[in-house]
């Protein structure tokens, strides 16, 4: 019943496209490299974990990297905002604190990606690093990441509503790079359907479990074989828990909405069992009675040769803008 939809919104997403390749629409210039992580499916993908890692890598390699972020679920108002770790998610969303806390530079919020692209460069970035918009192609970009989930795939492979896509899957073949969020054995027969290259693989590493005043910090290993609670208000849920599964913890499962809001029913329980829950949902609870709540901290892991491969590739990029082919 939804396919007419799809057909629909496929015809808007390519005529729109098509406006941006014909200049009719303007992409806009910007002062320094910009690279996209994002994805062409709705959901969880792994991507605000790349681009902490991409940040990281880049910092440590001498660039001064900035991040813009939409802020999704908040409300900045008419001009970019800064988030920084202590910053309010109803006005810069949960995403953005998250990025500020674990990155360490410079974090600008706004639905207009090129005024906070511009805002992050006054800032001091020369290398901005944008959170997630792909389709956003007011933005000049040098280098496109699309980040997929190698549990999910492409999903039934058609557009929104119908299917998982924000972009059908032949807009891969306009990109820098794909990563794909699996484990090293996994098959990827889905995506040798899509796409003729080898794409890059990563997983998601557990760091560490604190507390979320910080006031403890244990081991992941330091759960197993207790049952928890695990709360997730995510893209994806089911990966947080099943990774907290494969540590050998025993999940009692409370997904919820993507950006959820966090209420105290969300979190308390008629037990004295712990609270795990993402770092990304631990900054929406930081005002809450919390005192059994841990927040779950992971990394980005590569094969180091892969890894190496794509901070080269961005590290070697100049100022310019790509034109979009339609």
């Amino acid at each position: 019943m939804l396919l007419p939809f799809a057909l629909l919104f496929g015809l808007v997403v390519a005529i729109r496209r098509g406006l941006y390749a014909v200049r009719i629409l303007k992409t806009h210039p910007i002062d320094a490299p910009v690279i996209v992580v994002g994805n062409i499916s709705a959901g969880g993908t792994g991507k605000t974990p790349v681009t902490i890692w991409l940040a990281k890598a880049l910092k440590h390699s001498g660039r001064k990297p900035g991040i813009i972020s939409r802020g999704y679920r908040g409300n900045v108002g008419r001009l970019p905002v800064e988030a920084t770790a202590n910053s309010d998610s109803g006005i810069v969303g949960d995403e953005a604190i998250l990025l500020a806390t674990r990155c360490e530079c410079p974090v600008v919020v706004h639905p207009d990606r090129v005024a906070a692209a511009r805002k992050v460069i006054e800032m001091g970035a020369n290398v901005v690093i944008s959170d997630d918009g792909l389709q956003h192609y007011r933005l000049g970009r040098n280098f496109e990441i699309v980040v997929v989930d190698g549990t999910r795939g492409f999903g039934n492979g058609k557009l929104l509503p119908a299917g998982p896509l924000r972009e059908p899957v032949s807009r891969l073949s306009s990109v820098d790079s794909v990563l794909v969020h699996c484990r090293l054995e996994d098959d990827l027969d889905f995506f040798r359907r899509a796409d003729d290259r080898t794409p890059l693989r990563f997983c998601l590493r557990v760091t560490a479990v604190s507390r979320l005043d910080d006031s403890e910090v244990r081991h992941i290993d330091d759960f197993s074989g207790q049952t928890v609670h695990a709360v997730a208000g995510i893209g994806h849920p089911e990966r947080f828990f099943s990774m907290l599964e494969a540590h050998g913890l025993k999940v009692q499962r409370h997904p919820l909405a993507d950006h959820a809001d966090i209420a105290p029913g969300d979190i308390t329980f008629a037990d004295d069992l712990d609270v795990l829950m993402t770092a990304k949902d631990a900054v929406k609870c930081r005002w809450l009675d919390t005192g059994n709540c841990w927040y779950v901290s992971v990394d980005v892991e590569f094969e180091e040769a892969d890894a190496r491969m794509l901070l080269e590739q961005v590290m070697d990029l100049q100022a310019g803008n790509r034109v979009v082919q339609s």
